[in-house]
């Protein structure tokens, strides 16, 4: 398996935050969500995309746009669930499925 270590000040903050005794449940979901849009990019940067003819207000172009299957996102119940709003954040269109050990 593929280990990144996200090497961020933003990341490194917000985690430093987050493991705070003191830090109360309503800043810690929130933390939650922020650092999940952050590492989102790193989670999605092989995703698939596909060339794409457009028209712009000033031209015509070519653009990408994610590929068919696109992203499913699937949260590992419990805990994922805190996670999820971070990620669709980033990934509004896919689809979302849930995962529960028994």
């Amino acid at each position: 398996m593929k280990v990144l270590v996200a090497q961020h000040p933003l990341i490194t903050h917000k985690l430093t935050v987050l493991r705070d005794k003191e830090t109360n449940s309503q800043v810690f979901r929130h933390l939650v969500e922020e650092l999940v849009t952050l590492l989102s990019y790193e989670a999605t940067r092989e995703v698939k995309i596909s060339p794409v003819d457009i028209v712009t207000p000033v031209a015509p172009m070519k653009g990408a746009m994610l590929s068919i299957p696109r992203p499913v996102v699937v949260p590992i119940l419990r805990a994922g669930l805190g996670m999820l709003e971070g990620m669709m954040r980033v990934l509004p269109s896919a689809e979302v499925g849930f995962l529960g050990m028994v």
